[in-house]
């Protein structure tokens, strides 16, 4: 009989222990409203960037904002009391590579959000992904105007959202600086051919350039990791031009840039926020840096407090001047924290709600209400470069 009580006890310890085992399996926070089972009083975010690679640049910059912003919200006391903890993994510059940390992010370490990775690209590598889980991801820089937020067949990516104008407003801005601000008449287009946001870029300039009385005189090709540019220069010697536009990113833009001044082809140089990278710098060197202009999400010149008091706060924590990449990390911590608040819940869908009805947020890289599409309607800046260093801006509102 002792034996036999014994191991009925036993039996049903175990099947307590099973039961209670079954009540809190985790989840990814997609639960009727229900919090999810990482932790009560914490949230997971997923940080999904290029942390090493060929935009690594990009992708630790983005971060380090993140963390900045992350950093202070827990140092008040968190979301509702609720301490953010990132979950940060690096994707390697790769999409494929992307899509996996994506997986891991969602369906092993639970996150309630993705935020990145930089590029539209491996972006959009997430995006099946996130709408298979239903969980919201958020990109500050993912600029390509298909694909994103809306897919193909016109359908809003109810998952997908981003902080950052696109290529088309990128596109059609440098165009009209250009035009308006350099009086040019005549353009050169030297694109990335490998990236839908060298395309995307080099489409939405010419076609503005030319609706408005300008003439694109040549275009010509590049694909990324290319380091020898002389050829295509050499091709533009006795070719009469007033402008260059390179819609590319700062690896390749930085050398060509510094091969055509080697060539003495000292034309205006156009880019778009590919260009805001410290190794821009590094590769041309400062005295190629004259007669450069790129749009961005924005410059260090605005004297808004708000823009200000972060300048001062990122040279205090890191040491040095923030970039646009920097700000735009930052915002996208507030934004997702700000999202959560209003959400009141670490539940998937709440927090997803709450981002599409985003009005006036304000951040560092500008103000904004988030569209029926999933992007911000916001301003751009248009950066000039003396030596290298910032100059002037230019505000340019959306039409």
């Amino acid at each position: 009989m002792k034996k036999k009580t014994f191991l009925s006890i036993i039996s049903i310890i175990m099947i307590m222990g099973l039961l209670a085992g079954c009540g809190s399996g985790a989840n990814n926070g997609n639960n009727g409203g229900k919090e999810p089972a990482n932790g009560a009083n914490e949230v997971k975010i997923g940080i999904n960037y290029e942390l090493s690679g060929g935009v690594a640049s990009y992708g630790q910059s983005s971060v380090d904002g993140i963390m900045m912003a992350f950093d202070e919200i827990n140092a008040a006391g968190g979301i509702d009391g609720k301490k953010i903890v990132p979950v940060k993994i690096d994707n390697k510059s790769e999409p494929a590579e992307a899509t996996s940390v994506a997986t891991k992010l969602m369906t092993q370490d639970k996150v309630v959000a993705q935020l990145g990775p930089a590029t539209s690209g491996s972006f959009m590598a997430t995006i099946p992904v996130a709408m298979g889980n239903k969980v919201p991801i958020i990109s500050a820089s993912a600029t390509a105007d298909k694909g994103v937020t809306v897919a193909d067949n016109g359908k809003v990516n109810d998952y997908v959202f981003r902080l950052c104008f696109n290529d088309s407003f990128q596109g059609v801005t440098m165009a009209s600086f250009a035009l308006n601000n350099l009086s040019a008449k005549n353009a050169v287009i030297i694109k990335d051919t490998s990236s839908d946001y060298g395309k995307g870029l080099a489409e939405n300039f010419k076609a503005t350039f030319e609706a408005n009385g300008g003439k694109i005189v040549t275009e010509a090709g590049y694909v990324k990791g290319d380091k020898d540019f002389k050829a295509i220069l050499t091709g533009l010697k006795g070719k009469d031009f007033d402008v260059i536009f390179i819609p590319g990113y700062y690896e390749e833009a930085g050398l060509i840039i510094k091969q055509a001044r080697d060539l003495e082809i000292n034309a205006p140089v156009l880019g778009a926020d590919g260009f805001d990278s410290p190794v821009l710098l590094e590769l041309a060197g400062e005295k190629a840096l004259n007669d450069v202009y790129y749009s961005n999400h924005y410059s260090s010149l605005d004297k808004d407090p708000l823009v200000q008091d972060f300048i001062k706060g990122y040279k205090e924590k890191y040491g040095q001047e923030p970039n646009a990449f920097n700000a735009l990390g930052y915002d996208l911590g507030k934004f997702i924290a700000d999202a959560i608040k209003r959400a009141g819940s670490n539940d998937t869908a709440a927090i997803t709600k709450a981002l599409a009805e985003t009005k006036d947020f304000k951040g560092v890289t500008g103000s904004f209400d988030m569209g029926e599409d999933h992007n911000p309607v916001k301003a751009a800046v248009v950066i000039g470069l003396e030596n290298g260093v910032q100059a002037t801006s230019v505000k340019v509102e959306p039409k």
